[in-house]
């Protein structure tokens, strides 16, 4: 992959593959300009479980000491743990190592700030000019300060949300569950979180030491394992982590992945029941969400893809709940950011309160089938790119909050380019499967007649 195509910059963080564009200079140099955002004082410092993670970790620490941080090593953790903790621990930031659900050759340096959320747009900006200029503050060798170690992050987030969901009604079902935790950032906090709800845990894939067993996306192709698990155990339902743990994806009791979209929609329901108020989404999540918001009068907003998008305008109209389509759910009353241990609770608390099986609890919520393709496209195509769909759908109203959506009364296309990796992602949403498979076949052959 040429160079110019592994390297990501923007409201997620640097993002590249390890090695060819993500290396040690790059990394301590944006450390560094990070620090010199935060200030001289303690800046957290957290990873997932990827086998680059100490070489990044290091050249983070290298940066932040040499503009006067105090770099705090968290260890290897899930990244809603991580941004709690910022918020709880009053640190002046945090640096999260992860390339999230990105193949096992990326990796990624993702600044959060003290309020525990990821860096909106303008400081981001900020962090990428001072990296640009490459002029910091750097500190003589006396004021260099020494790395401090914390370990308590994961269990002051596990008490946190427990405490914010009904626990008991949980524990007294008793569920069995299975979790996949893709040898990530959430494979010893994850087991012991679904324990202290009284859960009876299969693990699969809970070794932070070992490679990633699968691409750590949970998507159905991507959870076999996890699926033939439930199915053998007799569990009462799956969860499949990213390896960064921001994400879940749920697997019902017959061993049947249902979709990350089904995520955000259940936790949404279960939320919406407890107090109802405004819902925020990004655009390419499912309508599942309008109906279930429905069911109780409530407004969803929608905004462009990215967490910080949704997180900035679910503070703006301080509302209950929301996420985005790949299974990060968010409930800025307990954790400003998409939380898969904060969607685990509010799944088996709606399972505890209408009883029933995970199949049943899904059946309540209409069904929708999504398409969801990508292709390849360097960033100085994209504006040519989007420009063929607007003009195939010419007729038809559009969405332009990100890339383009075109609208029908009862399904949806979006053609949008990706934060974190060089692509177009193609999405379409319909009533039946072969409906939106024919839309996004559509909009392929438009960005590549030659496909």
């Amino acid at each position: 992959m040429p160079r110019t195509l592994s390297l990501k910059i923007g409201i997620s963080g640097v993002r590249g593959v390890v090695g060819e564009s993500l290396t040690p200079q790059l990394v301590t140099s944006f450390a560094a300009a990070f620090g010199t955002h935060c200030g001289m004082g303690p800046v957290l410092v957290g990873t997932d479980s990827r086998p680059s993670h100490e070489m990044v970790k290091h050249a983070v620490i290298a940066g932040l000491l040499s503009v006067g941080c105090t770099p705090v090593d968290v260890g290897i953790l899930p990244v809603p743990s991580l941004q709690m903790h910022v918020r709880t621990t009053g640190a002046f930031g945090a640096v999260c190592i992860s390339a999230s659900h990105n193949p096992i050759q990326w990796n990624a340096v993702k600044f959060i700030g003290p309020d525990g959320i990821l860096l909106r747009p303008n400081r981001a900006d900020e962090v990428t000019d001072l990296y640009h200029q490459g002029v910091f503050p750097r500190v003589t060798s006396h004021e260099i300060s020494e790395v401090r170690e914390d370990d308590t992050a994961i269990q002051r987030h596990r008490e946190a949300v427990i405490a914010a969901v009904d626990a008991d009604s949980i524990r007294a079902r008793g569920f069995r569950v299975a979790v996949d935790c893709c040898n990530g950032g959430a494979s010893v906090a994850t087991p012991a979180f679904l324990r202290a709800l009284g859960c009876e845990v299969v693990e699969l894939n809970t070794d932070p030491t070992a490679p990633f067993p699968h691409n750590p996306e949970p998507l159905p192709e991507n959870i076999g394992d996890l699926c033939r698990a439930v199915r053998e155990s007799g569990a009462d339902l799956g969860f499949a982590q990213d390896a960064d743990a921001d994400r879940l994806a749920i697997v019902n009791e017959r061993g049947e992945p249902l979709g990350e979209d089904c995520t955000v929609t259940l936790a949404i329901r279960d939320a919406l029941h407890r107090k109802t108020g405004p819902v925020v989404v990004n655009i390419s999540t499912s309508r599942m969400v309008d109906d279930v918001a429905a069911e109780v009068g409530a407004t969803v907003h929608r905004t462009r893809v990215g967490e910080i998008n949704v997180v900035e305008r679910l503070l703006e109209i301080g509302a209950t709940i929301g996420g985005e389509g790949n299974g990060g759910v968010i409930v800025p009353e307990i954790n400003a950011c998409r939380d898969s241990f904060v969607a685990m609770a509010l799944v088996l608390e709606a399972l505890a309160r209408e009883g029933g099986t995970m199949s049943e609890l899904r059946a309540r919520v209409p069904t929708y089938a999504i398409v969801r393709e990508r292709v390849g496209c360097a960033a100085r195509y994209v504006a040519t790119s989007l420009r063929k769909i607007e003009r195939l759908y010419a007729e038809r109203p559009q969405d332009r909050t990100d890339g383009v959506k075109v609208l029908w009364d009862d399904r949806w296309l979006l053609v949008r380019p990706s934060n974190t990796e060089p692509i177009l992602r193609v999405e379409a949403e319909a009533p039946a499967e072969e409906e939106a498979q024919a839309l996004v076949r559509e909009a392929l052959e438009a960005l590549c007649p030659t496909r």
